[in-house]
């Protein structure tokens, strides 16, 4: 939530204003600042338990922290979600631009990150 007279921001990963919910159940929101070009901005993303993201890249780094539940994250070509390190609410990871990962979550887990745009996702 942003107090519009101070321009403080603050969210808990319980009660996050999600914008977008996809067809498998993850969820998207911007929660500060803009995904254009040279504009740096925070984004929530919600992974429901037994959902997986095949392997794709970022066209910008991102700077991440696990808020809820672990993240399973791998790197490489190919979906192999018993290769991904799980990351437990409190983690820090940095995914540089163009690096080939997947990731997924065997429990409800929502992710917040970092990164400046233009952000998109190209899959494999």
């Amino acid at each position: 939530m942003i107090n519009s007279l101070s321009g403080a921001a603050a969210f808990d990963p319980n009660d996050m204003p999600w914008e977008v919910t996809h067809d498998d159940g993850t969820k998207s929101a911007t929660l500060i600042g803009s995904r254009a070009p040279g504009e740096m901005f925070s984004y929530a993303f919600f992974i429901p338990a037994g959902v997986y993201d095949g392997p794709h890249s970022h066209s910008a780094a991102a700077h991440l922290h696990v808020a809820a539940g672990t993240l399973r994250l791998g790197y490489g070509p190919v979906l192999e979600p018993g290769a991904a390190r799980s990351y437990p609410s409190g983690s820090f990871l940095y995914v540089p631009a163009g690096a080939v990962h997947f990731d997924g979550a065997d429990v409800d887990t929502v992710i917040v990150g970092t990164a400046t745009g233009p952000w998109s996702t190209e899959y494999l």
